[in-house]
């Protein structure tokens, strides 16, 4: 897996971590049962702190995205696709996003078509189509 983060960025290390990993998990970068780097193979490789992969590791286990465990590490969840529907969590976070996006001027034709886009390139398989 190749993880590239930003040190210059105004989002914290961690959260850039867990991002890179569920955005591919989404995509099919990373497959389900796929076994991520070990918190200090990531951390060595990135260049920062192994506490700070912990924890984007933690929060991805808390999330359902990932499974950790003692003898085979850290793992993309098999099911974290299957529950279906969005949560209540979802909700606000795609709200505030499309407030933010409003109050900067963008037409609602003009965020259709980028969600449009975005959603095409996550399901470009078929998969979840339905």
């Amino acid at each position: 897996m190749r993880l590239e983060i930003d040190l210059t960025s105004d989002v914290p290390i961690y959260r850039q971590i867990r991002d890179r990993i569920v955005r591919g998990a989404a995509s099919g970068a990373l497959a389900p049962g796929e076994r991520l780097p070990t918190v200090r193979q990531l951390a060595a490789d990135l260049g920062v702190n192994p506490m700070t992969v912990n924890k984007a590791y933690a929060l991805l286990k808390a999330e359902g995205i990932i499974v950790m465990d003692r003898r085979r590490g850290a793992q993309i969840c098999e099911s974290f696709a299957q529950s279906g529907t969005p949560d209540d969590d979802f909700d606000g976070k795609a709200s505030l996003l499309l407030s933010e996006a409003r109050t900067k001027g963008v037409s609602k034709q003009a965020l259709l078509a980028r969600i449009s886009e975005i959603v095409n390139t996550l399901y470009q398989d078929g998969e979840g189509s339905k």
